[in-house]
């Protein structure tokens, strides 16, 4: 990015992330598992990463899946043991602001499993008349759902929806951003729920924030206000949380033993006009 300054134009740096995460799982297998840690690599940021997975201290080499639209899956079958993943990435620049399909106007507008919008139309009809600007309803629908809502961690069950969330008036952030993305697409918004590293998260975990199609484009819309918008790094997008979910087992037992994450930016944090839109990247 170029930037006047006395001397004449000078070459800004580019804006660096640098993320990691560490999984510990004991698998009583044999079981498949599905590891979503890995952004997706887009125009407009280069992406130097890593991935090591062992099992019993046996390095084995996953297979990657590419889920259209939503992100990259890396999938192994393990027989038993104690399996640990560590993956680490540095993102250099922002990626380019993805661009709203017909089809995710299709299906980003349905009513999902965490996300009852048809449920909660009439809560969200009564709430938002009258505001006819998608900019301004992004606004009002985030503002609501945080001040309605009270961040306690622990609070809310695995299967828990919008709907319970709203009864409950307490989660973390995949519920407030199953709230958001509910009451939007019951007013026709195209919504769906990202799973980001958020560099200035405190305490440090994988987070969870709602993305809106506003003029034929992809806005973030984080009613936690926990980090800036503009540090967050998608990894993977869908419909919910059943999406998103950064370890899927099928068959066996396996039990979570250990979750590390961190995220940072190299200098200081950026700041976060929350009335703007902003573009995951």
């Amino acid at each position: 990015m170029l930037r006047l300054g006395n001397d004449g134009p000078t070459v800004e740096p580019p804006f660096v992330r640098l993320v990691d995460a560490r999984l510990v799982v004991a698998v009583d297998g044999p079981v498949e598992v599905a590891l979503q840690l890995a952004p997706t690599p887009a125009a407009g940021a280069d992406v130097a990463e890593s991935l090591a997975v062992s099992v019993d201290g046996t390095a084995v080499q996953p297979s990657e899946v590419m889920i259209p639209g939503m992100g990259r899956v890396h999938r192994l079958h393990v027989d038993g043991g104690r399996l640990d993943v560590q993956y680490h990435a540095t993102v250099s620049g922002r990626f380019e602001a993805e661009v709203a399909t017909d089809a995710d106007r299709i299906v980003y507008t349905r009513p999902s499993r965490y996300a009852e919008s048809d449920r909660l139309a009439a809560v969200a009809q009564a709430e938002f008349a009258g505001i006819e600007d998608h900019h301004d309803l992004l606004a009002a629908v985030s503002s609501w759902v945080g001040t309605r809502l009270s961040y306690v961690p622990g609070s809310s069950r695995p299967t828990d929806g919008a709907v319970e969330t709203l009864l409950k008036r307490q989660g973390v952030c995949r519920d407030y951003a199953h709230l958001v993305v509910a009451l939007l697409r019951a007013l026709d918004v195209p919504a769906r729920l990202s799973a980001v590293y958020a560099p200035g998260l405190d305490p440090m975990d994988f987070h969870a924030v709602a993305e809106a199609a506003v003029d034929g484009r992809w806005s973030v819309v984080d009613a936690t206000l926990l980090a800036p918008r503009t540090s967050l790094l998608r990894i993977c997008c869908g419909r919910d949380a059943a999406d998103t979910a950064f370890l899927t087992t099928f068959g066996g037992v396996a039990d979570l033993l250990e979750v590390d994450v961190s995220a940072v930016v190299d200098g200081p944090l950026p700041n976060d006009d929350v009335v703007s839109l902003v573009a995951l990247g």
